[in-house]
């Protein structure tokens, strides 16, 4: 376990050792060198130097031990956390100066090497409490939905669901790379089938151009891995419903394809879809959106 900081002070040589262990002295004397100018960047480098003066340590150590986190796992884990956020800016520079594809800078943003050691240590702690894993596009709530349908996504693991709970910082840009080098990891652990949920579709969306793939390698080499796909829509209440193929609301409406379950999406936000419901409004708006980059306005 390692010794615990006051806060304010410079991190104890015990805990750099630790880390040194852990991610090696070129990180460690980076997390201790860098100097970011703008005000949240230069937040994250002071936190990553000092992780217990972190607003939130208390309530990740103490949600850690809720859900049986080992002590040395908590503290490793926090530091490469505050570290990878610390270190996430440079690289985000990085991708937007060298790369022009979208998959190709956020491979980059996620080749953060502590959000990679962070997997390494926490691995175990992704695991699922349901028969089936789950994914999902198209707002938080569609992650609730599946949830209570049974499955587990990424934010209801042990870890996931501590992470979830945290702010970490004000800039998502530095913590999004490390929900897609989690979100890789939790789908490498799929063993049977995976239930995807779609309120909204977007090629480009981490699902997509992602966890999909990452699926499929895994599919490759377990036959029992598959994907069940989940067309959702929020009704005029705001209740979550999936979408039948003849076009009709109900409790539950399953596809083996993509194709499909994205074709019958599509056809009810564009036939059956009433304006007034705000609800899946901006369902609507993103699906009338892609249909007109493509050449086909309603």
């Amino acid at each position: 376990m390692a010794p615990e900081p006051a806060a304010g002070r410079a991190p104890h040589p015990a805990e750099l050792a630790l880390l040194q262990r852990t991610v090696g002295n070129a990180a460690v004397t980076r997390r201790l060198q860098r100097q970011e100018s703008p005000a949240v960047r230069e937040e994250a480098r002071r936190h990553a130097a000092d992780p217990t003066a972190h607003g939130e340590w208390g309530t990740f150590r103490d949600t850690m031990a809720e859900v049986g986190f080992p002590r040395d796992v908590t503290d490793i884990a926090w530091q490469l956390v505050l570290g990878g956020i610390a270190e996430q800016g440079q690289l985000n520079d990085e991708a937007a100066a060298k790369f022009t594809e979208r998959q190709e800078q956020r491979d980059h943003r996620a080749s953060n090497s502590w959000y990679q050691e962070l997997v390494k240590v926490i691995g175990d702690y992704l695991e699922i409490d349901t028969p089936t894993l789950a994914l999902w596009s198209g707002g938080r709530e569609v992650s609730d939905y599946a949830r209570a349908k049974g499955h587990t996504p990424l934010e209801a693991t042990p870890f996931g669901g501590v992470v979830d709970k945290l702010t970490l910082t004000s800039d998502w840009m530095l913590k999004t790379p490390m929900w897609n080098v989690l979100s890789k990891a939790f789908v490498s652990r799929a063993r049977g089938p995976v239930h995807i949920f779609l309120r909204a579709y977007d090629p480009d969306s981490v699902l997509i151009a992602q966890e999909v793939p990452q699926l499929r390698v895994v599919m490759a080499l377990n036959p029992a891995v598959r994907l069940i796909w989940h067309p959702t829509y929020a009704a005029a209440d705001g209740k979550l419903m999936e979408v039948t193929d003849s076009l009709e609301l109900a409790s539950d409406a399953s596809y083996l394809t993509r194709d499909k379950c994205v074709q019958v999406l599509y056809d009810y936000l564009r036939l059956v879809h009433d304006p007034a419901n705000t609800h899946s409004r901006r369902a609507h708006a993103e699906m009338s959106a892609r249909l007109a980059a493509n050449g086909n306005p309603q």
